[in-house]
């Protein structure tokens, strides 16, 4: 009966990520329409992150269907590389901005599509904590 409860308070708790993530995906097509095309550059670092993040998604849910605690934590462990992209696009981006002030509007919007991507892959590890909470009990910081 423990096991069913923990089932169904870890869904209800991963439905909230899984709603966030949406509504950024929704930010980020958003701001994609507005703006005039994407240079090279930063292209190739977003569609690394836009990857990464979709990779971090479904192996999160991949995890919670399979109940796969071990992918649940790769999932976990990922993150920081999703953070580290995203602080090397910010880095960039600041550069970006001091070299070509004019390209400030579209540098900030570049780093709100990274910023979009990087908190998707936080949900996606919030679902992977919840997965390993399901199996096992355990929740973060109680000796995951």
């Amino acid at each position: 009966m423990a096991g069913d409860l923990r089932q169904v308070s870890a869904a209800l708790k991963m439905i909230t990520d899984l709603e966030r993530i949406g509504d950024q995906a929704s930010d980020i097509s958003d701001i994609v329409c507005a703006i005039e095309g994407v240079r090279p550059e930063e292209a190739q670092r977003l569609h690394a992150m836009a990857h990464a993040a979709i990779h971090m998604v479904t192996a999160s849910v991949d995890a919670y269907v399979c109940q796969d605690v071990e992918q649940a934590k790769k999932v976990i462990l990922f993150d920081d590389a999703i953070d580290n992209a995203f602080q090397e696009i910010k880095i960039a981006l600041v550069e970006r901005i001091a070299q070509n002030p004019e390209l400030g509007e579209y540098a900030l919007d570049q780093l709100m599509i990274a910023k979009y991507f990087e908190r998707i892959g936080d949900h996606a590890a919030n679902v992977a904590e919840w997965v390993v909470f399901a199996v096992t009990g355990v929740h973060k910081g109680e000796g995951l």
